[in-house]
């Protein structure tokens, strides 16, 4: 039997553009979590595409994006989907979409952020506003990170999570 602490969780980072929020989410939780979750995003209306300042951003950082693309969420609904611990939307329309049925009822939570995507002005005034989302995201991840997961019941450590989101 494998141990709880040994468990990887996969999680879910949901927005309507799949371009920037959720894919800064997705990028970020892989490498700060050190395999204990295992990341992916998803949009209700993928953009198509990964917004360029996402990926500069993310390159500036030293952080891989091999691989990123904007992605429907119905490819996390299938039978051959990995079934999800954790579903967190990072927009607040994605949130007041009506979700599919995540297989295996995993833990739901909202934590909003401000869509750098639709950000205005210059080049370096755009910029500001990604790194101003990325470093809010990834505060919102090393506060989940810290979490005792293992130790918490379900209803705790969804409370908890949600929690989060109003940070």
């Amino acid at each position: 039997m494998v141990a709880m602490s040994d468990r990887t969780y996969n999680i879910l980072f949901l927005c309507t553009g799949n371009s920037a929020r959720s894919v800064l989410a997705e990028v970020i939780m892989n490498r700060l979590s050190k395999g204990r979750f295992r990341a992916y995003s998803a949009g209700s209306h993928p953009a198509g595409e990964v917004n360029p300042f996402t990926l500069e951003l993310l390159h500036n950082k030293g952080l891989a994006t091999d691989g990123l693309r904007s992605k429907n969420w119905d490819e996390f609904t299938g039978p051959d989907a990995p079934a999800m611990d954790f579903v967190i939307t990072v927009c607040d329309k994605a949130a007041g979409e009506v979700c599919p049925v995540w297989p295996g009822q995993p833990m739901t939570a909202h934590w909003g952020f401000e869509d750098p995507a639709a950000a205005q002005g210059s080049d370096e005034a755009r910029r500001k506003v990604f790194m101003k989302v990325f470093v809010e995201i990834a505060r919102r991840i090393e506060l989940m990170l810290a979490l005792p997961i293992e130790k918490l019941d379900p209803l705790a450590l969804e409370r908890q999570v949600r929690g989060i989101g109003n940070t």
